[in-house]
């Protein structure tokens, strides 16, 4: 039987980025992050939105990693961007009553920002060829990561894309409710 696990989310980060550094030179950051299900209320009739809450982790691995370093400088509480991970169990004996404990959490093997860069010149790190490269933050740093700094944006879009021959459909936010963060 084959098995899978992986995961991709879109949502935004819950508080600011902690990092702690290893002996070794290696480096791990944490952060809360939130999705939103929508669902339809069975009593108003109206659709509200169901947060859910998520711890993440990522790692600086290997000679070139950095992902923990890029999310530590460029992520703050609010930011929007899309992680793809896997699940992790993490289990411990409660120190006050004894009892078993566990959750899950994400560990983060890719990320991509999403949000509109401060100078207004885009965001993310699509490939301007159209779609997304997920580019992967375990590679080597590239001089230049694709799409950042001009070529195909469209201003106030998340990840600010817009494919080649294509108009950027008009975002009405009027129905993304309240953020719970």
């Amino acid at each position: 039987m084959a098995n899978m696990n992986k995961v991709i989310l879109i949502g935004r980060l819950t508080r600011d980025v902690e990092t702690r550094a290893f002996a070794n030179g290696g480096m791990v950051a944490k952060f809360g992050f939130a999705v939103s299900n929508r669902k339809k209320n069975a009593a108003t009739g109206q659709f509200e939105d169901e947060p859910m809450f998520i711890d993440c982790e990522a790692f600086n691995r290997g000679e070139f990693g950095k992902l923990a370093d890029i999310i530590r400088d460029k992520c703050r509480r609010g930011s929007q961007i899309m992680i793809e991970g896997k699940l992790h169990l993490e289990q411990w004996d409660d120190k006050t009553t004894g009892a078993k404990r566990s959750k899950h959490k994400l560990v983060v093997e890719n990320m991509q920002l999403l949000d509109a860069r401060q100078d207004g010149a885009g965001g993310g790190q699509g490939d301007e060829a159209g779609g997304s490269d997920d580019m992967d933050m375990q590679q080597a740093p590239r001089k230049a990561p694709p799409g950042v700094g001009g070529g195909n944006r469209a201003p106030g879009r998340p990840g600010g894309f817009t494919p080649p021959a294509q108009q950027a459909p008009q975002h009405d936010d009027s129905d993304e409710g309240n953020i719970p963060f």
